[in-house]
């Protein structure tokens, strides 16, 4: 006998064409899938497994980062207030080269529990020893999309790093009930000559998966770019085929015109961060300009060692206050399309087989529930904007993922907080001591 879960809230936020909310409303789940959504029906309780009502709630689709290193968690606080490539030189470089594979699987830990707590069911990663990420996503019950970091300047370096991609695939592609997915993480143009890029290609053809990489994050990486190619990044990795593929870029701050008509041509999943972009100095990305040619435009955090957090309600009401600020437009980003990033772009972004990031029949069970009686979320005229402007990442009570509950009553019920919290600490200091 499936596993069969009612679900009952005050309001349901579906993904229909109107963005409609059912209230009251509840969902019926057997196993991963929702079977049913809508309003509430006279149906014998003893046919479920498991009945949850949310009083004074809102169900919502879960949030997708779509960008981030998790286990940069334990590098948060320890490097702030500096531009990318001094950051990157003088911080993360040298004490990422003190990173043992159990300081990974605690680190992603770690980020995995504030995501949880934060309505986050979905994440795309880019770091080392991956398969300790996969690991952590497996047990803790996350859905992820993961890629091993390639950097291929250096050749010895960049060829193991195709080799442990390759392995990647082969081991945890499609695992963990079909929650891990794997993509291939070239870094960025400036670490990945084109000659490797090709490789990088090849082998996404040979294995079929998406690719995952950074581009024209800052005005430094494009003059450098074209100082050694003659091109900037985006021309670059077109030139060489790459945007052929299924790819998830993060950032894409400095784009020319024809680039932004570039990225919506070719379904390029663009990785907004804007509260990374913002605390680096390396600009702000033309989401307007991008939406306006119907590119695919997502939300993430980047990691906790730049942003300083992974909250994602906060990234998604910063996507749209910075747009409606920089264009003196308060119709810029309206709340339904901030949400609309966060949870269905997103889940799109991340190039999935099943359907994941929407409420309706059909769809896996990714879901939060938000508690809405707090002072900061009241009176409640327009629920979409109460979630955009008013709500905190706190305000989520329930994370459910593929069906299985992750945390309830704000209590994580797959990881032992206490224990990652501890581990976190330990690892973060010894990396850090000169």
């Amino acid at each position: 006998m499936p596993e069969k879960t009612l679900v009952q809230a005050d309001y349901i936020l579906t993904w229909n064409e109107n963005f409609e909310i059912i209230s009251p409303g509840e969902i019926v789940i057997e196993d991963s899938i929702i079977t049913y959504l809508g309003a509430r029906q006279e149906r014998p309780m003893e046919n479920f497994t498991r009945i949850i009502v949310g009083e004074d709630s809102l169900v919502m689709p879960g949030l997708v980062n779509t960008h981030t290193h998790a286990a940069m968690t334990l590098f948060r606080g320890y490097a702030d207030d500096m531009p990318l490539m001094e950051w990157l030189e003088k911080k993360i470089w040298p004490v990422e080269a003190r990173l043992r594979k159990e300081d990974i699987y605690w680190g992603t830990l770690l980020a995995v529990c504030e995501m949880i707590k934060g309505g986050t069911t979905c994440f795309a990663d880019m770091y080392f020893h991956m398969d300790e990420v996969a690991r952590a996503c497996q047990e803790s019950g996350i859905r992820a999309s993961l890629a091993q970091g390639l950097i291929g300047v250096d050749k010895i370096k960049g060829m193991a790093g195709l080799r442990e991609s390759k392995s990647l695939v082969h081991n945890w592609h499609k695992k963990g009930d079909g929650r891990i997915t794997i993509m291939l993480g070239p870094h960025a143009p400036y670490t990945c000559p084109p000659a490797y890029l090709q490789m990088v290609m090849e082998m996404a053809e040979q294995l079929s998966v998406p690719i995952h990489i950074h581009l024209a994050e800052t005005r430094g990486e494009v003059a450098e770019c074209l100082k050694v190619y003659g091109q900037t990044p985006v021309s670059l990795v077109n030139d060489l085929g790459l945007l052929e593929y299924n790819v998830l870029a993060a950032h894409c701050v400095h784009l020319t015109p024809g680039e932004i008509d570039l990225l919506a041509e070719k379904k390029v999943a663009v990785a907004h961060n804007p509260g990374s972009n913002l605390k680096l100095g390396s600009g702000v990305a033309p989401v307007i300009e991008l939406l306006k040619k119907n590119a695919l435009v997502a939300l993430g955090t980047d990691g906790a060692a730049s942003n300083n957090n992974l909250d994602m309600v906060e990234e998604m009401r910063l996507s749209a206050l910075l747009q409606k600020g920089l264009s003196e437009d308060a119709t810029a980003i309206p709340a339904h399309m901030a949400l609309k990033m966060a949870t269905l772009n997103g889940s799109e972004a991340l190039f999935p087989d099943e359907e994941v990031g929407t409420l309706r029949k059909g769809s896996k069970a990714d879901l939060i529930i938000m508690q809405l009686k707090n002072p900061h979320l009241f009176p409640l005229h327009n629920l979409l904007a109460q979630i955009v402007y008013s709500a905190g990442a706190a305000d989520v009570d329930l994370v459910m993922v593929n069906g299985r509950v992750l945390m309830e009553k704000r209590r994580l019920l797959t990881i032992d907080e206490e224990r990652v919290l501890f581990e976190g600490q330990k690892r973060a200091l010894r990396l850090v001591k000169d």
